[in-house]
């Protein structure tokens, strides 16, 4: 069962978390572009892959769960496990909270033929951060600091 888990875990963050930060980080060229089909959809892809990425936490919850040698693979209170949900979430909030928001007031704006300068290093920034906590995660995840 836990490799079956740790597969599950790996594929989710792989096919949720990668398109999520590759469309965090690029959602700013259709503001830029003032291009508002592709406000649109950046806006829908990081709706959809914020949701989808909770998969990574529950496969994730679900691992940590797991025996092997008769030791628990992780605990909450581990550092890196509580570190990376709570990155995990404000990520997911930056997503949710500022950059979608931002594209869908982008594509109001593009089609009412109004500037949309102003928003646009909102969403190329915050994309950055997501995609700096990522990273942070999957380092959390590989070196496992205070295990």
């Amino acid at each position: 069962m836990m490799k079956l888990l740790l597969a599950a875990h790996l594929i989710f963050a792989v096919f949720a978390v990668g398109p999520l930060v590759h469309a965090a980080t690029t959602a700013g060229r259709g503001v830029r572009t003032g291009n508002g089909a592709a406000t649109a959809a950046a806006s829908r892809m990081l709706r959809i892959y914020a949701y989808v990425s909770v998969l990574v936490v529950v496969a994730g919850m679900g691992l940590m769960s797991q025996k092997e040698d008769g030791k628990k693979l992780g605990e909450f209170s581990d550092t890196w496990i509580w570190l990376s949900a709570l990155l995990w979430l404000i990520a997911v909030g930056l997503v949710l909270g500022v950059i979608v928001p931002t594209l869908d007031k982008a594509t109001r704006q593009i089609a009412a033929q109004e500037s949309v300068v102003a928003l646009t290093a909102r969403v190329a920034a915050s994309g950055g951060v997501v995609a700096l906590i990522f990273l942070v995660i999957v380092v959390l995840m590989v070196y496992k600091p205070g295990a």
